[in-house]
């Protein structure tokens, strides 16, 4: 394929040079393969590279197994993190490939897919086959494939169970479209990890460097809520699942390993680990592009002395829509501190309780829309204003009038949430910067951030705000990140000074 006719791929030079140099920020942007052994790898494979002749790039994984290659099994394609000018664009096909990361594809058929993207299956076909080499079919069955090799490599899991987890319905087809993929049957991906005392699945989860995990910990760790999530220098643990299945997750940096993240799993159905896992990718933005978000900001003469004292920071994502709907709101105009205690009250009278498992306090889950809706939030410090607010996102989740659906456009995301009384543009923006982790959202109301953007006098007027950081787009939401980690760390230092 000629890389010049994709926009999701760099340049056939570019690539030739990210492949020889092995170069980690181009990850799972293109894929390499080999006409020689017919086999395809990440541009970070350690094999000896092939010569050039024999190479031809793709820009997704689909595309070179539509093309008869099979996965490299020293790279691993199967570890590459998602495409990232798809994973975080509003392009057709980015909004698409939200729903099939999501599962949709398994339940749904191409037709429905292209009804929810208010377009016609020729039309999402074809896009799908010009930028990704790829129909959105072939593009689902190598992501259920991808994983299923994951899970086989690197879990205890059995055959059935694998087949399960990456969705497919029928042994026998699992088995036949597996042998297809990589010219071998799952049994010779087996690899049989030793089993752990409490049952955890581990599973190894990489992203583009540089990735400060550090600081996104932190983000988290001053937004925990006790029972349902623990945060530590180290890791991140939360309850999921629901009150008759409950599970359990942990995320901490892969031991020994570069550019990856361990993920431990427990009590996670087969069925929902697919879904599970690319939550958790999303939650702490693995998909992201560095490079590309560097480039954009760093032009910025306020923005670039801050990227290069904080390099790679992200944008921290949020487990549960709901969730971060209510702290939002519980956060307006007052303290991290002060919205974590308010939540908390909330968790400790209508979480649903649950038994947490040996050695945590995971041990509630937080209430659903359905709870809140009619409940009692008096006598908790709350606002009755907050009250009115925060049921009312309860009815209108309920009703349908708004949701999180992830393909849906900022504008449009917006422009519902803001119609619920008491959700402004601030609190709208931040819902989409934490739950549809979207790249763009930029809640320019933020008195930190007109502060930060006018270091030597008085903040920014939140119209002069929004006028800087056009030149920003579509990446202002990391400008968000880096702007409150500058507050955080000056605030910090002021604090050491008295």
């Amino acid at each position: 394929m000629n890389t010049s006719d994709s926009l999701s791929v760099p340049s056939t030079a570019a690539c030739e040079i990210a492949r020889l140099s092995r170069d980690s920020r181009f990850d799972g942007v293109f894929f390499t393969a080999v006409l020689s052994t017919r086999i395809y790898c990440r541009p970070v494979c350690p094999a000896r590279a092939p010569k050039a002749e024999n190479v031809v790039y793709y820009p997704s994984a689909a595309a070179a197994q539509a093309e008869g290659f099979r996965p490299c099994l020293r790279c691993r394609p199967e570890l590459a993190p998602g495409n990232p000018f798809w994973q975080q664009g509003e392009h057709l096909v980015a909004r698409a490939l939200k729903l099939i990361n999501e599962g949709f594809l398994a339940d749904h058929s191409l037709e429905r897919l292209a009804e929810r993207l208010h377009v016609s299956a020729r039309q999402v076909r074809r896009l799908f086959v010009q930028y990704l080499g790829a129909p959105p079919m072939a593009v689902h069955a190598t992501q259920r494939l991808l994983f299923a090799k994951q899970l086989l490599t690197e879990t205890p899991m059995s055959i059935t169970e694998v087949a399960m987890a990456s969705g497919f319905g029928s042994l026998r087809r699992f088995n036949a479209a597996f042998a297809e993929a990589n010219h071998v049957q799952p049994r010779a991906f087996r690899r049989s990890p030793k089993a752990r005392a409490d049952n955890a699945l581990v599973l190894r989860l990489s992203y583009r460097p540089p990735y400060d995990f550090a600081a996104l910990l932190g983000f988290l760790r001053n937004r925990a809520l006790p029972g349902i999530e623990q945060v530590d220098e180290h890791s991140y643990q939360r309850v999921i699942g629901t009150g008759d299945a409950p599970g359990w997750l942990r995320i901490s940096a892969w031991p020994g390993e570069q550019h990856a993240l361990q993920l431990e799993l427990l009590n996670v159905a087969p069925s929902q680990m697919l879904g599970v896992v690319s939550r958790v990718r999303r939650m702490f933005d693995l998909d992201a592009d560095p490079l590309a978000i560097a480039q954009t900001l760093s032009a910025s003469p306020l923005l670039a002395p801050i990227m290069a004292r904080y390099p790679g920071l992200r944008l921290p994502g949020g487990w549960d829509g709901f969730e971060v709907a209510v702290r939002a709101v519980l956060g307006q105009q007052v303290s991290v501190a002060a919205a974590r205690t308010l939540a908390s009250r909330i968790v400790q009278r209508y979480g649903v309780v649950i038994e947490s498992p040996s050695g945590t306090r995971l041990e509630r889950l937080f209430p659903g829309p359905a709870q809140l809706a009619d409940a009692d939030l008096g006598q908790m410090g709350i606002t009755q204003a907050r009250i009115d607010t925060i049921k009312g996102i309860a009815r209108a989740l309920v009703e349908g009038r708004v949701d999180f659906a992830l393909e849906q456009p900022l504008p449009t995301f917006i422009e519902r949430w803001v119609q619920l009384p008491g959700i402004g543009p601030w609190t709208a923006h931040y819902i989409a910067m934490r739950v549809l982790k979207h790249p763009d959202a930029f809640p320019a109301a933020d008195l930190i951030l007109r502060r930060e953007a006018n270091p030597h006098g008085v903040p920014l007027t939140t119209q002069a705000l929004q006028s800087l950081a056009e030149s920003w787009r579509p990446w202002r939401a990391y400008s968000v990140m880096y702007l409150w980690r500058a507050a955080t760390d000056s605030a910090a230092a002021r604090k050491e000074g008295a």
